[in-house]
């Protein structure tokens, strides 16, 4: 019996539980100085002076650095295409261009004498015009780069598609804002960097990928790879914007500068205006179609704000272009985008990155045009999403689909949650002219996870105690990669799942590796395992052979027994301990590793319904039920395919509900910890109910796609959908979010006025 499927807990909470995890801030480093930095107040402005005299002779001080002191290269693009022309510094020296940037990097004995050196620190600025609003940015008026003669980034230009309206019964258009949001790790950005005796260097970073790290971080210092070892212990939360930064990518500086190893551990604070803010899209969506129901035509135009400087996110709308019309088959469909700087953070990738965007976008459209034309908005997705048969299906923009099973997800969600009984409860509400109405909200979603497929180091090594060594490429920030790997590996070789080990996160440790994100990791990374187990067994197969006498055709692997035997005769068998023996005999080592290659992305998909209640004296919304189908292909551990669907959930229905990084027209974010940011948390979400979905994808032996992303892809529309369901009898039509109190009921009271 496979053990692949089953709801087994996670090997990794005892000690995460109990002991406790190692993080960068635990990491014993003897000697080591901590690391401050001095940051901007201005959202825009020249640097005129910088007088570090008084810091430097503050208690404890080693060193005070600005950007005057550094002989590095330009800080790395996060990708090659985007603009060199708008460069970040390390430090900044001639312009600041949102408040938080680094200015000055103070190092001190300890850590407190950071904070009291920083304020000795005298920075003269002289302030310029500040844009923050992306239309405003557009115009040119104000530019954080003159010298460019613009603040865009990049663009997705229109491609010549003309979209052909006449045919549509209804057209409707809205714009959207999808707004900024803050990722809010509970591990902040954490770094610990030493220069060994032979000039190598040692790193530890709270990071999403120590390979890329290792390679970054040579090509910055001029090293060899061979000469930086990146060690990645736990990790508490990455969400995408736990790549680097130059406030991370300066720490070995710093320790080359005092000659000891620093450490670096942000606070709450610098975390909230210094690490990359997600979303940040304006979205004008034109949606067209029959009274039918069924959809012909749609457009979206992006506006996406990219920060101060041009990031991940830059490129986003090109994924937000990929999954475009979602899992509906629209004849005719286009995207262009305009991506542009402003005085504000910097964005990134952010869990789903672009994806969610595209959601969002398509799931609001088919509301409004349900609303438009009087039917239900269950209906009009069952008639327009792409049917079982059509797959491999081909998108307007020329994403190949994999496979997946729409209707199914939504036919599910609907019979479980009762959608026919909830409507009645709806209108006996408003009928009834009760204060709380009910609202429902719908999310018929699909994304794209590993993009374009790729590999991942994977070996699996049988030792001489029993044990199975895994070393993966891949590391974990709360994925449960320790079990899953186990289970992949108990589920080949036969072995228990306990006696599996698993290696990663350490460059000296790990041959390669590449990124933990985009839901990638299941699929490539788990292929490679069960492939690299595979070959152990087929080895295995061949010594059993020898011990047994018999051909090697004949010898079977009994996963549950965990025993070799000569097919029909199963009393006789060489157990593992035997095998390992007789390869260590022979002076071999028992290990195999993984050779697969994914050739294309997977598409996840799934079915999303909230339920909410609305307040109509207060606008306060509460969200009181959430289903969710989610088809991620061959489940491999249920347990932590719903923890990954609730901890997306909650932060999709965050962003619907509370979530908003603000900054006033001076770009003075107000926002800046968690007592200005709505962070949610357990009191303001329900209880999920998930229902999993399989329907394997063929571009991998274990059909997996990923799920890692799903639930915040799909419950920020299904959410908001919700609340608009809530108050379209007064006649809202869109609210922006966050669906606030106050944003809730200036919608409520707007609408009586009218009325």
């Amino acid at each position: 019996m496979s053990i692949l499927g089953n709801r087994v807990v996670r090997t990794e909470d005892p000690r995460l539980l109990t002991v406790g995890g190692t993080y960068v801030g635990d990491v014993p480093l003897e000697g080591a100085a901590h690391v401050t930095y001095v940051r901007s107040p201005m959202a825009h402005a020249r640097i005129t002076g910088i007088d570090v005299a008084d810091a430097r002779g503050a208690p404890g001080v080693l060193a005070v650095v600005t950007g005057a002191d550094l002989h590095l290269p330009p800080y790395p693009l996060d990708f090659p295409f985007l603009p060199t022309t708008m460069p970040r510094p390390f430090l900044a020296t001639d312009v600041v261009r949102y408040v938080g940037e680094p200015i000055v990097a103070i190092v001190t004995e300890e850590r407190a004498q950071g904070a009291d050196a920083s304020d000795l620190v005298v920075v003269e600025y002289e302030p310029l015009p500040v844009v923050v609003d992306p239309d405003a940015a557009l115009s040119g008026e104000v530019l954080l780069f003159p010298e460019t003669g613009t603040n865009e980034s990049a663009a997705i230009p229109d491609d010549g598609t003309e979209i052909d309206w006449s045919e549509c019964d209804v057209v409707v258009r809205e714009t959207l804002t999808n707004q900024r949001v803050a990722p809010s790790p509970l591990e902040v950005r954490a770094t610990a960097a030493r220069w060994d005796d032979d000039g190598r260097l040692t790193y530890w970073a709270a990071s999403q990928g120590a390979h890329p790290l290792r390679d970054l971080l040579a090509r910055v210092y001029g090293l060899e790879p061979a000469q930086v070892r990146v060690v990645v212990p736990d990790v508490g939360g990455g969400f995408g914007a736990k790549l680097h930064s130059p406030e991370e990518l300066l720490c070995p500086w710093l320790a080359r500068v005092v000659n000891r190893p620093v450490r670096w551990v942000e606070t709450r604070s610098e975390s909230m205006l210094g690490i990359p803010h997600g979303r940040a899209q304006r979205q004008d969506i034109e949606i067209g179609g029959r009274r039918d129901g069924r959809v012909l035509a749609y457009r979206l135009t992006i506006l996406q704000d990219s920060g101060a400087y041009p990031r991940i996110a830059t490129f986003l709308p090109n994924l937000t272009r990929m999954m475009l019309t979602g899992t509906y088959d629209i004849p005719q469909a286009q995207c262009v985008s305009r991506s542009v700087l402003t005085n504000t953070v910097p964005t990134g990738a952010y869990r789903g990155a672009g994806r969610p965007e595209a959601a969002f976008a398509i799931e609001r459209a088919m509301d409004l045009f349900a609303q438009e034309i009087g039917m239900d908005p269950a209906e009009v997705r069952r008639r327009n999403v792409v049917a079982p048969e059509a797959f491999p299906f081909t998108t307007r923009t020329g994403t190949v689909y994999d496979s997946g099973r729409y209707a199914h997800g939504l036919d599910l969600v609907l019979a479980h949650a009762d959608y026919d009984a909830l409507r009645a409860e709806q209108r006996r509400r408003r009928e009834a002219g009760e204060r709380r109405l009910l609202g429902l909200g719908l999310a018929v979603y699909v994304e794209v996870t590993s993009l374009e497929g790729g590999t991942e180091y994977a070996r699996v090594t049988m030792l001489d105690d029993g044990r199975v060594r895994v070393v993966s490429g891949s590391a974990p920030q709360g994925q449960g990669h320790d079990t899953t790997w186990a289970m992949v590996v108990a589920d080949r070789l036969g072995v228990a799942i306990d006696a599996v080990e698993v290696v990663h996160g350490d460059t000296d440790l790990v041959p390669s590796g590449g990124i933990t994100g985009g839901s990638r990791t299941a699929q490539i990374s788990g292929n490679n395992i069960w492939r690299a187990a595979g070959a152990v067994a087929e080895r295995g197969r061949e010594l059993a052979a020898r011990l047994l006498e018999a051909d090697v055709a004949d010898i079977v692997l009994d996963t549950e027994a965990g025993r070799f035997h000569v097919a029909g005769t199963p009393a006789v068998g060489r157990t593992w301990a035997d095998i390992v023996a007789l390869a260590a005999a022979d002076g071999e080592e028992l290990s195999g590793e993984g050779d697969f290659t994914q050739h294309g992305g997977t598409f996840p998909s799934g079915c999303h319904l909230a339920v909410v209640e609305v307040d109509m004296e207060t606008g306060k919304v509460e969200l009181v039920r959430f289903v969710a189908a989610d088809d991620a292909g061959r489940i491999l551990n249920p347990l932590i395919a719903e923890g990954q669907v609730h901890g997306g959930v909650a932060q999709g229905a965050a962003q619907a509900l509370m979530e908003e990084v603000v900054f006033d027209e001076d770009g003075n974010p107000l926002t800046a910890n968690f007592a200005d940011y709505a962070f949610i948390s357990a009191p303001e979400l329900p209880s999920f109910e998930t229902i999993h979905v399989e329907t394997p994808s063929p571009r991998n032996e274990l059909g997996a796609k990923g799920i890692g992303e799903s639930g915040s892809i799909g419950s920020t529309p299904a959410v908001h959908n919700a609340v608009v369901d809530a108050l379209s009898h007064l006649g809202v039509r869109h609210l922006p979010m966050p669906a606030t109190p106050e944003r809730v009921w200036r919608a409520i009271n707007a609408s009586s006025n009218s009325n």
